[in-house]
This record gives structure tokens, C-alpha cells and sequence, in this order.
């Protein structure tokens, strides 16, 4: 195979080089997968550890309700005063099949706003609430 790059006789070739074309489309793309996992965090909470937990991935289509250490509460990531997180959570499960809600408490967050929270999910009519932990290192649960 040999280089066409035109000739006196024939005029300027016409044809499209995709080279660089490739190259620019391959480095967006090692960018959207290196950043991509990183959109996903959500709220920084220290969840508590569990020795019988089960993994379940992460996916877009759940819906968590995360209670921080100084008692705020978010939905999906996105703060929620506690005197709406009733109304918000009804907004947001209009459209979903599933009506799961899984609960991600940090550590230290007191035990009356897990509750105040869960309080909040059953006047939503939720009726299937799961928490969200960390898999305790040893004692049979280990990574």
C-alpha cells in the first residue's frame, strides 16, 4: 500500500483523514470512564459496618435517602429540609416502577433522625426500606 498525496495530474486529494479524528474520540472517551464512577459518589457519609450484609450494585435507578452526622437529610444526593422529605419522596417515586427507598446513615448521625426519616418514608407509603452498611472486615463478612 502506498500514500496517494496527489499529483500534478489528478489534483488535490479529497479524501478525509480519520486519524486524528480517532485519536481525539479515544481520549474523550478514557476521560468519561475515568470520570464517570466519580459522578456517582453521592453524599460522604461513614456508614456503619455489618458482618450479613449482601452487595447490591449501585445503580441510577435507586432511590436513597441519606441522613448526615449534623442531621440533614438528602434525596438522591440533593439536600431536602426534613418537613418536605415526605412530599419530595412521593414527587420522586411517581415515575418508578420500584418503590424501594434505601436509607444511607452516617455513623454518627443520632438515631432520632434515622427514625425521623423512616417516619418520613411510611408517611410516603413506602413500604419496602433498606439500609444501606459497610461489609465488616473478618468475622465472616470480609472483602
Amino acid at each position: 500500500m502506498s500514500m496517494d498525496v496527489g499529483s500534478a495530474k489528478r489534483g488535490v486529494k479529497s479524501d478525509i483523514n480519520v486519524t486524528p479524528l480517532v485519536d481525539v474520540m479515544l481520549v474523550l472517551l478514557i476521560i468519561m470512564m475515568l470520570i464517570a464512577p466519580m459522578l456517582q459518589k453521592g453524599v460522604d457519609v461513614r456508614l456503619p459496618e455489618a458482618s450479613n450484609s449482601s452487595d447490591k450494585p449501585e445503580n441510577q435507578e435507586q432511590t436513597v435517602v441519606a441522613v448526615g452526622a449534623d442531621r440533614q437529610f438528602y434525596l438522591n444526593s440533593v439536600r431536602v429540609r426534613e418537613d418536605d422529605l415526605t412530599q419530595k419522596v412521593i414527587e420522586y417515586l411517581e415515575t418508578k416502577k420500584e418503590k424501594v427507598v434505601l436509607i444511607k446513615a452516617d455513623v454518627d448521625a443520632p438515631y432520632a433522625s434515622v427514625m425521623a426519616a423512616m417516619d418520613k418514608l411510611r408517611a410516603a407509603q413506602v413500604e419496602n426500606v433498606g439500609l444501606i452498611t459497610e461489609r465488616k472486615i473478618g468475622q465472616g463478612g470480609g472483602r
